[in-house]
């Protein structure tokens, strides 16, 4: 366990998280005064963060002009016993958004080098733990910045390794080149959830619900969903549609019919004059048939996602993917003879019991089938999976994932003619790592940038949907549905007027 005193708690989540970055398994307990009898013998390391205001009547800041900070910082051992500390004075701490900002910036680097002097690592991505990265040298390329100067910048600032920020920067540039005939003010995207799977991966926390036990209520949650499509598309008639997503969940779970309702709703209520790209995460092989894929096909789908996760069959049984390879291969093969020429597969690093050499044979796998992106992600185990839950149950199970890894996948994935174009990172992840979309020329899924970029609204509808209202480049409003599918579908005309009031008052 490791305890930690802080007397500020608007910057608890930024020492949560790097703590945690540093100590992945072990419990972090945060206090805004440590207690004085509780039993030290579980207490692996005590961080200790102080903050003192310096007035200038004080002696501080001898042209008078502003307030400032001092900032303690100090990791005790299990015996109570510094074993390391730094004290540094900042600017004010104020309400101001800037202030702050620069307190956190200046706290975040000085727990960082405490923590990497005393465990002797240096984390991949630095003192960085938001889902975010590529925002930095994006907004500093906006700024007309050069990239070394970014680079040089990151490293200073963040202390990201040179391979993540030369990452970071590449992937910035291209998202940048992408994005360059995006309408911003006027454009929007739409996401449409539909949170029902064949069956519940060991891994997952989304909100998504097995089949079986919604197969009787799948036509009325439709219901609620063409409601609030009704609604919302009247709401942004006037705006300029860009891109369409359809998640979940697994969209590919609704039968044909009800594909066919969903999609000529959508059609017929909003204006697809300008849209750029529209996709369907089809996801498990174990839902495809090939009436569904005609369905897709007939409301022109652009872009579709056939997910394997992994391309070895014992993983797969484990963590209760129910669906086989030679599935995965056969759904491809489908939708490629049906005229799909823009396919996504993603994979995940860091499965139980896998290592190098099943990622390299899941790489090499998918390779051989052609498709034209590869998202590559690195297992983030949320509080919600199962996999926290049953913890005892599977004590045997190893989590890999390791720089090595990360770059045999970066570098297969460029064999292919695929190249970095998105990035995010999630909590838990598996390595402090990342999750990286490649994808050949062309072929890039323009709404996973534009939902990472935060730079344009996003409309999202169904049960889980977070639209979030970019009203200017610092300011994002969020109207959140309700995740229970059976609360969505009771309460969709609050879900409605949640998005009257957020988006008019």
């Amino acid at each position: 366990m490791i305890k930690v005193q802080l007397d500020r708690q608007n910057f608890e989540y930024d020492v949560y998280t790097l703590i945690k970055a540093f100590y992945p398994e072990e419990q972090v307990q945060v206090y805004e005064k440590l207690p004085e009898k509780e039993p030290e013998e579980d207490v692996l390391l005590t961080v200790i963060v102080l903050f003192a205001e310096r007035k200038p009547e004080d002696g501080f800041d001898a042209d008078g002009a502003r307030e400032s900070t001092a900032l303690s910082v100090q990791l005790k051992n299990s015996g109570g016993g510094i074993v390391l500390e730094e004290t540094e004075t900042c600017g004010p701490l104020t309400e101001s958004r800037a202030d702050r900002r620069e307190v956190k910036k200046v706290l975040k680097q000085m727990l960082y080098r405490l923590l990497s002097a005393h465990t002797g690592q240096k984390l991949p991505w630095g003192n960085l733990t938001g889902i975010r990265p590529t925002k930095i040298p994006m907004s500093l390329l906006e700024a007309g910045w050069k990239n070394v100067d970014i680079a040089r910048y990151m490293r200073e600032t963040y202390y990201t390794s040179n391979e993540k920020t030369a990452l970071a920067i590449a992937i910035a540039n291209r998202e940048r080149h992408i994005l360059k005939d995006i309408d911003y003010e006027n454009g929007y995207s739409l996401y449409v959830g539909i949170p029902f799977c064949p069956s519940i991966c060991l891994y997952c926390s989304f909100s998504s619900s097995p089949l079986h036990l919604w197969k009787n209520q799948v036509d009325t949650y439709l219901d609620a969903l063409c409601k609030e499509i009704a609604y919302a598309s009247g709401e942004f008639a006037d705006k300029t549609l860009n891109t369409v997503y359809i998640g979940g969940g697994t969209p590919t779970t609704l039968e044909p019919y009800q594909l066919e309702r969903l999609l000529t709703t959508l059609e017929e209520s909003f204006d697809y004059s300008h849209l750029l790209e529209f996709t369907v995460e089809a996801g498990r092989p174990d839902s495809i048939t090939r009436e569904k894929l005609e369905v897709l096909r007939k409301h022109k789908i652009s872009r579709i996602s056939i997910n394997p996760q992994t391309m070895n069959q014992k993983t797969l049984d484990f963590i209760g993917r129910k669906h086989t390879v030679e599935e995965t291969k056969e759904a491809f093969a489908l939708a490629r003879s049906l005229g799909f020429d823009n396919i996504n597969m993603d994979l995940i690093v860091g499965l139980p019991g896998e290592g190098k050499e099943e990622m390299e044979h899941t790489m090499h796998e998918v390779l051989a089938l052609g498709p034209d992106s590869i998202t590559v992600h690195s297992l983030a185990v949320k509080r919600a999976a199962r996999l926290r839950l049953f913890r005892d149950e599977h004590k045997e199970m190893t989590f890999t994932n390791n720089c090595e890894i990360m770059d045999m996948m970066a570098s297969l994935a460029a064999s292919g003619g695929h190249n970095p174009y998105y990035l995010y990172r999630q909590k838990n992840m598996a390595g402090n790592f990342e999750n990286v979309g490649y994808a050949k020329e062309g072929k890039e899924g323009i709404y996973n940038i534009l939902i990472m970029e935060e730079v344009q609204s996003i409309l999202a509808l169904g049960a889980g949907g977070s639209t979030k209202i970019v009203w200017e480049k610092d300011r994002i409003e969020r109207i959140e549905n309700v995740k229970d599918i059976k609360n969505y579908i009771e309460r969709i005309d609050e879900m409605i007027e949640r998005k009257k009031r957020g988006l008019h008052e």
